[in-house]
């Protein structure tokens, strides 16, 4: 099994797969929500090169040779929505949100993170599989460009600003659970096992708040649920699953959440970001509570006066079913970024493995909640522990 596999490159992963939309470690806070909302993507890489462009394009010293190039030019992290949400919703930002858009975007990548690694395209599966498994969550690849030009093409958002002849994709751990899955006859008959069996549920790493707890007391969980590409789980008093504040989910917002994340209960904030809209009364109670905080300057984030302008467009012009299967409210397309309800997608102990893995994919998260019959919250499955059963496999 293992020899089959370990014939298979990471470039084959690779087709079809987009050029990775980038900024330079020098750019701002404001450059990275711009990028995000020009483009729908879920993630922009940064990228930090000795030699890289200063923000109006105009090129410096170039490298002495391709090689010196390579070197010199690294991804070193990525930015999503909600790391800008979180460092938003910090009480110091929240006082001069202007001012923190402003801030260098390396404020929001930790150092020695190590959630992006450079693998070259002849890598193996099983190499792209341990690095995965290791905590890595974007393998950046580098493709080579057909055209036959040597000619520098400066780049902004659409391209790499730092190569002659190489352009980048990154794969995640979707991409190589997908493709493990169209070829899951290999495993059988562990897919079909359960995953209580199996094993793969994790009961003792949950991020859970409560439904009448502070929405901002989430704001921790969430970071900590970016790294473990997880989410976090809103219970009842009874402990039974209500609901989730997701990292997927609140990619396709904007700042625009950022006023309701400071004033809100987490029950309160998953009625706000339902696929219908904030509720009028909920948009009016943020604006009084920010006032009783003496954060007019956060009232900004709002936008029109009619609330959060991020759900302006949608609804003068979107359907809830057009919303929840994708169409991208912000940007009056469609975008590979899905837009969901905020009910979170669920499972129970005696699913099988397969049965999970689908859930996911087909909701593009890389994660599914466990509940007992009663609803009551037990565990999680990721796929970070679905590739360590197929890593054990492909080991042995």
């Amino acid at each position: 099994m293992a020899v089959r596999f370990s014939g298979y490159e990471v470039s084959d992963l690779c087709l079809g797969k987009p050029a990775l939309r980038s900024l330079s470690v020098t750019d701002t806070v404001a450059d990275a929500l711009s990028a995000l909302k020009r483009t729908g993507d879920s993630y922009v890489s940064i990228w930090n090169c000795h030699h890289s462009l200063s923000k109006n394009h105009q090129r410096q010293e170039e490298p002495q040779n391709e090689d010196e190039e390579e070197h010199n030019c690294r991804c070193i992290g990525k930015v999503c929505m909600v790391d800008i949400i979180c460092f938003l919703c910090k009480p110091h930002n929240l006082s001069s949100p202007a001012v923190a858009l402003q801030s260098p975007i390396s404020i929001l990548i930790p150092d020695n993170s190590g959630i992006v690694r450079h693998i070259e395209p002849n890598a193996s599966l099983l190499e792209a599989i341990d690095a995965l498994y290791e905590g890595v969550q974007n393998l950046v690849i580098p493709i080579q460009n057909q055209s036959s030009s040597k000619k520098r093409v400066v780049e902004s958002l659409d391209s790499m600003f730092c190569n002659k002849n190489r352009t980048f994709c990154w794969l995640t751990q979707e991409d190589v659970i997908r493709y493990l899955l169209n070829s899951i006859g290999v495993f059988s008959p562990t897919p079909a096992s359960s995953i209580n069996t199996l094993g793969v549920i994790d009961t003792q790493n949950l991020l859970v708040v409560n439904y009448d707890d502070p929405a901002s007391s989430a704001l921790e969980l969430l970071a900590v649920s970016l790294i473990r590409q997880s989410s976090v789980a809103i219970v009842d008093p009874q402990g039974k699953f209500v609901g989730e504040i997701s990292p997927f989910m609140l990619n396709s917002c904007d700042e625009a959440i950022v006023p309701a994340f400071a004033t809100l209960s987490a029950g309160d904030l998953m009625a706000y970001i339902d696929c219908s809209g904030p509720p009028e009364d909920l948009v009016q109670l943020v604006k009084e509570r920010l006032e009783e905080k003496n954060l007019g300057a956060a009232l900004e984030l709002l936008g029109d006066e009619t609330g959060l302008s991020s759900w302006s467009s949608f609804s003068s012009t979107s359907s809830d079913e057009e919303f929840c299967s994708g169409k991208n409210w912000k940007l009056g397309g469609y975008s590979a970024r899905v837009v969901r309800r905020s009910e979170a997608i669920v499972c129970y102990p005696w699913s099988s493995l397969v049965a999970v893995m689908i859930q996911a994919l087909s909701h593009r998260v890389s994660y599914v909640w466990v509940v007992e019959e009663d609803g009551t919250l037990t565990g999680i499955v990721t796929f970070e522990s679905m590739l360590k059963i197929f890593r054990e496999h492909l080991k042995s």
